[in-house]
């Protein structure tokens, strides 16, 4: 039972910090820090327990009960559960220390802290689920701590937006999410993981009759439904656009949220629900070919971005893109093992760039930066180990991981080598994006405000441990042995241990991509800083889409935000003003027309009134002697 504190504790601290806040101040990390970091340290004690096979189920209490539904809440840790717990409470505990320091003097500090602390909380509850209901109800709490958090700044009109825009994206991707799990009670007539997935082979063949004669997989449409949830929480092509306005938040919160954890549940999901997706090659084929048409649009808008922030949130956008494309391949393995190394050098990559911006007095564009790299030498040495991560430089834990990944893929058949070779691609434009960042950010001439230029410092150490701590793991995470860890958790999970001219062919072109991106970068940004332009210039098409995000935006305004706009407005007018506005104030006319006839009666005289009286009375005695 000691292993139900691991989300409970950040759930007392939430709740301590909800009703004292205003006692704490500017010591509520006295309170969440504490909490999380011993979650962390009971997560390690599970991921051991669980290092032998050993699957650790903790029935808390019976939910719900009605009719043939029982929901018991429960909390459920196997070897998959387990590295999502070091990643969650390893990358929290870490964004905790960081944001002391980050957060330092802000107002909202305490309210800040509360609300991680929640977050901490659901995103631990959702990968410890035994039940479809439980993961529900905590995807929603996911959801709604990003809003809060996305949001902190709420005076911004530019954080407000982001928040509800981040909100109403991701319901559209749980409404799906929603009627795939009442699809999955109506067919298995249960929400328990372990009495669907051992039901799944009885469904296998089933159907289910559209239209008259159109039949189509049961299996299909569940896969089918539930992954149009992590289509939105993992932010996959087309519901991608809510994460690059999600930087408005504040930079812990980027690295927390929308880099390690919460962007991750949608493959975490795929994952989890293995079982279901292997009975169905069309959803599989659905979710790899999802997953690779995000990695290729990340990158190339990564490519012009110049917001720091954003270019890191484009990464992640394509990282993303691989995880998922693993997964619809088979590679489950591969796609959580690049899950959590992602983890670590995005979580690094992020928090170099909130440091890089406190130390710029919150500027964000790569434009006024540069000649960086001797003022802020942690910061500095950290962001280039995570930018070689991210590019998947040999011996760092990217390397390792998109290599396993692109492995899987090529093994996987002729769509999977098609995506392989559509990888490698994004891996030279990944290295590219990457080390622009790099350059453009740290070498070359300053051109930082002059007001700060004499200013720029390293930061606090609270900021600075961190990084360094997140650049070791960037590195040794490679060397851990995930593959194997998990391989126990996946029935038909593939590890891409493969010897042969694959491997090495696959490993060599990977590598080599990734090298020659860093080679462009530094031709492009150090050697030759006139060539972008040139080629702005010339290819004046292809970089005004990639710099306005290929007009996604633009063409969900103009085919769905604004003629939603103009329907409502013509509701309004046709029935809000003329019917139900015409209703009320109709009714109101002939009350007030009413009072005006009554007063016309009204005359005063005592001698009217007793006669009224007396043709009342006439009247009724009229109508009892006829009757």
């Amino acid at each position: 039972m000691m292993y139900a504190f691991i989300p409970f504790l950040p759930l007392l601290a939430f709740i301590v910090l909800s009703f004292t806040g205003h006692v704490f101040k500017e010591r509520a990390h006295l309170v969440a820090v504490p909490a999380v970091l011993l979650s962390c340290l009971l997560s390690i004690l599970a991921f051991l327990e669980v290092a032998d096979g050993n699957i650790l189920t903790i029935p808390l209490y019976t939910w719900a009960a009605s009719g043939a539904l029982t929901i018991e809440l429960g909390l459920y840790v196997d070897q998959l559960t387990a590295v999502m717990l070091l990643l969650v409470t390893i990358v929290s505990s870490l964004v905790h220390i960081y944001t002391i320091g980050y957060m330092h003097g802000e107002p909202g500090y305490a309210r800040f802290f509360s609300n991680i602390a929640l977050f901490t909380f659901s995103m631990l509850m959702l990968v410890m689920s035994n039940n479809f209901l439980q993961l529900f109800v905590f995807w929603e709490a996911v959801g709604l701590c990003s809003y809060l958090l996305i949001g902190h700044w709420y005076e911004r009109e530019s954080a407000r937006a982001a928040a509800t825009k981040a909100f109403l994206v991701n319901r559209v991707g749980d409404f799906g999410f929603m009627l795939g799990i009442l699809l999955v009670f109506v067919v298995f007539g249960s929400l328990q993981y372990e009495q669907v997935f051992g039901a799944v082979s009885q469904q296998a063949q089933a159907t289910i009759d559209f239209f008259g004669g159109w039949q189509i997989s049961v299996m299909t449409l569940i896969c089918v439904l539930l992954f149009i949830g992590a289509v939105g929480k993992s932010a996959q092509v087309p519901l991608h656009v809510w994460l690059p306005d999600a930087m408005e938040g504040p930079t812990p919160i980027s690295a927390l949220i929308h880099a390690a954890t919460m962007v991750t549940a949608g493959v975490f999901m795929v994952a989890r629900l293995s079982p279901l997706y292997d009975v169905s090659p069309v959803a599989m084929d659905i979710v790899a070919v999802t997953g690779g048409l995000t990695m290729i649009v990340g990158a190339t808008i990564a490519l012009t971005q110049n917001d720091i922030k954003r270019v890191v949130a484009y990464s992640t956008l394509s990282q993303l893109g691989y995880m998922m494309m693993a997964c619809g391949l088979g590679g489950y393995i591969a796609g959580i093992y690049h899950l959590l190394t992602h983890g670590a050098f995005k979580a690094l990559l992020f928090l170099g760039c909130g440091s890089v911006i406190i130390a710029l007095h919150h500027e964000q564009d790569i434009r006024r930066m540069g000649g960086l790299k001797d003022k802020l030498p942690v910061t500095y040495w950290t962001f280039v180990i995570g930018s070689l991560a991210l590019a998947g430089f040999p011996l760092t834990a990217g390397f390792f991981s998109k290599d396993e990944l692109l492995l899987v893929a090529w093994m996987s058949g002729p769509l999977g080598q098609v995506l392989t070779v559509c990888g490698i691609a994004t891996a030279f434009l990944t290295a590219l994006y990457s080390f622009r960042l790099v350059f453009v950010t740290f070498w070359g001439e300053s051109r930082v405000d002059p007001h700060h230029a004499d200013h720029v410092h390293e930061p606090a150490s609270t900021m600075t441990m961190p990084l360094i701590v997140l650049a070791v793991l960037s590195i040794v995470a490679g060397y851990v042995g995930i593959p194997e860890f998990l391989h126990p958790a996946f029935a038909s999970g593939d590890s891409a241990h493969h010897g042969g001219l694959a491997a090495m062919g696959i490993m060599v072109a990977a590598t080599l991509a990734g090298l020659a991106g860093i080679s462009a970068a530094y031709v492009l940004y150090v050697k030759s800083p006139g060539l972008p332009d040139r080629f702005m210039q010339q290819w004046q098409t292809l970089y005004q889409g990639s710099l306005n995000k290929w007009y996604v935006d633009e063409a969900y305004d103009r085919f769905f935000v604004q003629p939603t706009m103009r329907a409502a407005e013509q509701l309004w007018k046709r029935v809000d003003v003329a019917v139900i506005d015409g209703a009320v104030n109709g009714l109101a006319r002939g009350v007030a027309w009413c009072g005006w006839v009554a007063r016309l009666i009204q005359s005063g005289e005592t001698q009217h009134y007793a006669l009224g009286m007396t043709v009342g009375l006439v009247v009724i005695l009229s109508v009892y002697i006829l009757l």
